[in-house]
């Protein structure tokens, strides 16, 4: 698949022949996924909010379902930042607006068809939502941010035995094999 990257290279740049394994994890694979799924249906919800509104028995409430679609979209770019974990809990947030929503979008007068939309909408966000959390909670546990205390390396100096034993090895002129214990 070099064929895509290769094509927006210069004439000058070296061509990829072959990709190697990807550093990405499988948790940050699955943010990466629900980022760009983030911007398209935010894409969806701004673009095309007056007929998704109708469809699911949210009449009048097209600018309600425009403004869902901006909230997605800065989801979406949260999502596949560098620290996408923010990213992922905004959208499990907003899961839990789009779930209210849609339940109060059930109502028993509506036509059989919106309310059936609206179950099946709220469905699919239900099954969303335990994707976001799972993604958010493996990728925070993956990059050690569980409320632990950052690492402090601030007493290792890099020396096997020491930044004394170092100083006194070069001030002497004695440069010998050091073993490290």
């Amino acid at each position: 698949m070099p064929f895509i990257p290769n094509a927006f290279r210069s004439k000058g740049d070296p061509h990829i022949l072959e990709s190697g394994p990807s550093s990405l994890s499988s948790a940050d694979r699955l943010a990466r996924l629900l980022g760009w799924f983030s911007i398209g249906l935010g894409l969806t919800e701004v673009f095309a909010g007056g007929a998704l509104a109708r469809s699911i028995g949210l009449r009048g409430k097209s600018g309600l379902v425009r403004l869902f679609g901006v909230r997605e979209l800065a989801a979406g770019f949260a999502t596949l930042s560098v620290n996408n974990t923010a990213g992922l809990y905004s959208r499990v947030a907003g899961d839990a607006l789009d779930i209210l929503t849609l339940a109060a979008a059930i109502d028993p007068d509506s036509h059989p068809d919106q309310r059936y939309n609206a179950k099946l909408a709220l469905l699919a966000v239900i099954s969303v939502t335990a994707l976001d959390v799972i993604a958010a909670r493996a990728v925070q546990l993956e990059q050690g941010r569980s409320g632990s205390p950052p690492r402090k390396y601030e007493d290792r100096s890099g020396f096997p035995n020491g930044l004394a034993a170092a100083r006194g090895l070069a001030a002497n002129g004695r440069f010998q094999e050091v073993r490290v214990p």
